[in-house]
């Protein structure tokens, strides 16, 4: 029996929807608070990656594409890498991460769903990434401080 899990974090930023946008969307700033993508636009359809540790039959290589960009509200991509051969850290992964963004009291709410984990198949990728996003979403809020006191 199988079960489809998501991770939600949801946070509260001092800082308008419009620098947490260009954080989002931007390549460069994307290296800076999560990992350097390869090939990113900020257009639907865009095909892009990312390059993180390998393990067993994957190559470490994370496959996404640009689903949906409603500025500076709702940019959705698809996360895809592992192998079927895996078992635990670089099983097969076929996730979306949405980050949608509001007005919230004192700046501007965050809200990351990272959407598609099943379980048990995925339930290594699932705890480890649960984990990541609770600290990467700092490091986005650091970048979206330092890219506003740059105006």
């Amino acid at each position: 029996m199988t079960d489809t899990q998501m991770i939600v974090v949801d946070e509260v930023f001092p800082h308008t929807a419009e620098v947490i946008w260009q954080a989002l969307t931007s390549g460069e700033l994307m290296a800076r608070w999560m990992m350097p993508p390869s090939g990113f636009q900020a257009v639907e359809g865009n095909r892009f990656t990312f390059k993180t540790t390998p393990a067993g039959a994957w190559d470490g290589i994370i496959h996404c594409q640009v689903l949906e960009l409603v500025p500076p509200t709702r940019f959705a991509y698809s996360w895809k890498g592992g192998d079927d051969g895996n078992i635990g850290y670089g099983s097969k992964l076929d996730t979306v991460v949405t980050w949608s963004l509001m007005p919230g009291e004192g700046g501007t709410r965050v809200r990351l769903v990272h959407s598609g984990f099943i379980l048990p198949k995925n339930e290594t990728a699932l705890n480890n990434m649960g984990e990541g996003w609770k600290k990467i979403l700092p490091r986005l809020s650091a970048t979206a401080a330092e890219t506003d006191g740059a105006k």
